[in-house]
């Protein structure tokens, strides 16, 4: 986001949620920020098992986030280098894409991959090679059932048991980030093969049900409400979300966070008081704790 996008903007609009530019901006944005056009912006969807959101239309620029297959993007512009600018339907989060990626939006979603992954097969055997991979929170618009098999709108096979219907949450978002256990952590992203802090917890509360934005800042402000903690860990639930600047963290037990950390480049569960103890010392303490 450049210095001339900041200063179209008011105060109370992030730019990271925010579809303007200098030269363009969403319909829904006129009168509220300048820009040459303003575009109603059309709707597509992921068509990749995962695909990088980046602020600048080049590869090489740093990955922002990450949308999963079948989650929907309104684009508003569609460039000739094979880029697409555009908001994520589901935490408002605006970026570019590769446009190759995308696809005209289908037939809604109807099932989300709740195993933390799972193969498309071409047809319903296990024994044929799949065609992609899809990580959990992915979406799928099922049009039938085959053997142990749902059949997806693309014609695509996935093992029934791997999914679930969108209107049938899961109970415990601790025990889905738990799932992730062992993945990478990689900066941006949101897929079993490598996500970061608050990625892990934004998609272990959607498989839950509950929408949560996508960065630290925004997490800390939106869920739960705040609790008091004077460093005694057992005052603290399961579930409870400790904050430190640009890092989140879920409370497993009162002797165990779980975490998508850069310090171990991992998903995994680190002894509470130690992790405490060991950020604090690294001149970060903790900031906040947020109970939802």
């Amino acid at each position: 986001m450049t210095a001339s996008m900041n200063a179209l903007l008011t105060p109370d609009l992030d730019p990271r949620l925010t579809p303007a530019r200098p030269d363009i901006a969403a319909l829904h944005l006129r009168g509220v920020v300048t820009a040459e056009r303003f575009v109603a912006g059309e709707p597509y969807a992921v068509a990749r098992p995962s695909v990088p959101v980046r602020k600048e239309p080049d590869p090489t620029a740093p990955l922002t986030t990450e949308a999963l297959s079948g989650e929907s993007v309104t684009v508003y512009e569609m460039t000739m280098e094979g880029w697409a600018w555009g908001q994520l339907d589901a935490d408002g989060y605006v970026g570019w894409l590769p446009s190759e990626a995308l696809l005209p939006a289908g037939a809604p979603a109807t099932h989300r991959v709740r195993a933390l992954r799972t193969p498309v097969f071409p047809g319903p055997s296990i024994k044929l090679p799949p065609v992609e991979l899809l990580s959990l929170g992915s979406r799928l618009a099922i049009i039938g059932t085959r053997e142990r098999f749902a059949v997806t709108e693309t014609g695509g096979f996935v093992f029934a048991d791997h999914l679930a219907a969108l209107d049938e949450p899961d109970g415990d978002f601790v025990e889905v980030a738990a799932r992730y256990l062992g993945a990478a952590y990689l900066w941006g992203g949101r897929s079993s093969l490598g996500l970061d802090c608050s990625g892990l917890v934004q998609v272990s509360l959607a498989a839950c049900g509950i929408r949560a934005p996508r960065d630290t800042d925004m997490q800390e402000r939106a869920l739960g409400q705040p609790v008091a903690f004077s460093g005694d860990v057992a005052t603290l639930e399961r579930g409870d979300l400790l904050f430190w600047p640009g890092h989140v963290g879920i409370v497993e037990d009162r002797a165990t966070l779980l975490h998508a950390t850069a310090h171990f480049m991992s998903v995994v569960r680190e002894p509470l008081d130690a992790a405490l103890a060991r950020i604090e010392a690294g001149g970060t303490p903790l900031r906040s704790v947020r109970r939802l």
